[in-house]
């Protein structure tokens, strides 16, 4: 079975960084067409939104308008590990951010019921 595990989320100023992580075990999708690995989020009273993934076949990449210059998504596949540096943080990303697999689609049409594994959160929270 797929298990995700993120870390590396925690409390930072605005303008602030994070690297948060997804290790990733019993995922064979690293190499699947139309297959990504990413990172969906979810802030309070809000619905989970896609905000990055990587294509698990090419490496290709996606980011949501809302973080495009400011995150990146990349990955160590020996590791079977995905990454998400996240700067110039603001108060509006403040989020439990969970990594997920799923169709490549589902990360940009913010459709989190079609996503297939998902790890438990971590939370992320931008506040001086």
């Amino acid at each position: 079975q797929v298990q995700l595990v993120e870390s590396g989320g925690g409390l930072v100023q605005p303008g602030g960084s994070l690297r948060l992580s997804c290790a990733a075990s019993g995922f064979t999708g690293f190499t699947r067409a139309g297959y990504a690995i990413g990172w969906f989020r979810q802030a309070p009273g809000k619905e989970r939104e896609g905000v990055s993934c990587i294509s698990s076949r090419t490496g290709s990449t996606y980011y949501a308008d809302s973080v495009k210059g400011r995150f990146t998504i990349s990955r160590d596949n020996a590791k079977n590990t995905v990454y998400l540096q996240m700067n110039n943080l603001k108060p509006e990303d403040t989020a439990v951010y969970y990594c997920a697999t799923g169709q490549i689609s589902y990360y940009y049409n913010n459709n989190a019921n079609g996503m297939d594994y998902w790890g438990k959160g971590t939370l992320v929270t931008v506040s001086s």
